[in-house]
């Protein structure tokens, strides 16, 4: 019987390697169309040429470090996925029957954004995974962040830090103050829900997400993210 149930175990095993290996493969040549149509110095050379694009040196610190805190901690540190992030993934979508969470890095995300649809199916995942290590391999961190802001949308027509900026509060990223900063950091997620104009109440809400993770992971102290938080309900009544 013990016997059984582990031959059992192995099969499942080799068939769940199958079915990886297969959508691995399926991904990779996602990945390989996907640059031979455009290559990713091209993609990323047309993000650059925007009238709007600014460096990160333009940018305040407190925005820079909001970005990375909430939406990929580990950014400095990994190759362009993140394992556990991914493994966390897996095993909530298990649970849940279906693709509810992606497990994305910023690399990940910039990939997507610039090469792939916004599907959600894990042929599309290995494509970017595929990408973001071409990516990193290409790019310091430092310029994919600053692709990475430069491009993402924020909802109301504003594509890119800038545009979001002044769309939001008539003034030059390099002004944002703090409140702002984190506003803008936490848009992103999900633009039609937390775009100032239409739900500034669950703007705040996410904003201060954002400051729980800024704390979390050390790029904040408690104190710090106090004042900021009373900056945003002084800014935001709600």
């Amino acid at each position: 019987m013990i016997k059984k149930i582990g031959k059992l175990i192995a099969l499942i095993f080799l068939l769940a390697a199958m079915s990886v290996g297969c959508l691995a493969g399926l991904g990779y040549m996602d990945y390989k169309e996907a640059i031979d149509q455009t290559s990713i110095e091209d993609k990323m050379e047309s993000i650059q040429s925007h009238e709007d694009y600014i460096t990160l040196e333009q940018l305040p610190e407190l925005y820079r470090k909001a970005v990375v805190a909430v939406e990929d901690h580990d950014f400095y540190e990994h190759q362009g996925i993140d394992i556990e992030a991914i493994g966390r993934a897996i095993l909530n979508n298990l649970k849940a029957m279906s693709f509810v969470e992606g497990g994305s890095t910023i690399t990940q995300q910039l990939a997507k954004n610039e090469f792939f649809t916004q599907d959600k199916n894990f042929v599309r995942k290995f494509a970017e995974i595929f990408m973001a290590f071409d990516i990193e391999s290409k790019y310091s961190k430092d310029q994919i962040l600053e692709f990475y802001v430069n491009s993402i949308y924020f909802g109301e027509g504003y594509y890119g830090i800038h545009a979001a900026s002044v769309g939001y509060f008539d003034v030059e990223p390099m002004h944002l103050n703090e409140a702002q900063c984190i506003l803008l950091a936490g848009i992103p997620n999900a633009p039609s829900v937390y775009s100032l104009h239409v739900n500034p109440v669950l703007a705040k809400q996410r904003a201060k997400q954002v400051l729980r993770q800024m704390v979390k992971y050390s790029f904040l102290s408690e104190a710090e993210a106090q004042n900021i938080a009373y900056q945003l309900d002084q800014m935001i009544v709600g």
